[in-house]
């Protein structure tokens, strides 16, 4: 599936991911190929993902999700330092 990850000031990252977790407004949750369609609310947490190549984490400060036809988009508000 593929991942963006955008905040106000950048994209942060693009790519094929096989996996990807958020720290959802109810708790973590999980992403994986063709998950069904969803908007979520995120919290401050980690957001992680792997990739064949890429095993990422970061902190997000908030957002949003939306999963729809195997593309993930995540709105953060902001990446933690």
């Amino acid at each position: 599936m593929y991942l963006e990850i955008l905040t106000p000031e950048k994209k942060v990252f693009q790519g094929d991911v096989v996996l990807a977790t958020f720290p959802g407004a109810d708790g973590s949750f999980q992403i994986m190929d063709n998950h069904a369609p969803l908007i979520s609310l995120l919290k401050e947490g980690i957001v992680e993902y792997k990739s064949k190549e890429v095993h990422e984490t970061i902190t997000i400060t908030g957002g949003v999700v939306e999963v729809l036809a195997n593309k993930v988009i995540l709105l953060a508000d902001g990446i933690a330092a």
